[in-house]
């Protein structure tokens, strides 16, 4: 069950997205796609639990499953600290990006 985001969750976001980069990680996943929504729990559990123990400088936005990958949306101080969540809660992390901008169809209307 999806879950909306208050004014007052959705300000925070934006203010923290401001303040402490924003990273896409790319998870090659085989057939994510094809995961029960038992299994996706089962991970983000043990993501969040690796998270919790880290501390607040590292937060998780979201994530996008496609068939074969899974691409998370996190903030961090930086490329190590999301290394390092991936090293401890065994959940890979083939490919980390920094955001550089963030557009959509309103930026240049």
């Amino acid at each position: 069950m999806m879950r909306q985001l208050g004014p007052v969750q959705l300000s925070v976001r934006m203010l923290q997205s401001r303040v402490m980069p924003q990273f896409v990680i790319e998870r090659d996943i085989p057939g994510a796609g094809s995961l029960t929504e038992e299994q996706l729990r089962q991970v983000s559990l043990q993501s969040l639990e690796t998270l919790k123990n880290m501390g607040p400088h590292i937060q998780w936005l979201h994530s996008y499953v496609t068939e074969d990958k899974v691409y998370c949306v996190y903030l961090a101080p930086d490329e190590e600290a999301i290394r390092d969540h991936a090293r401890k809660s065994g959940i890979r992390a083939d490919r980390v990006s920094a955001v550089r901008r963030l557009i959509d169809p309103a930026t240049f209307k």
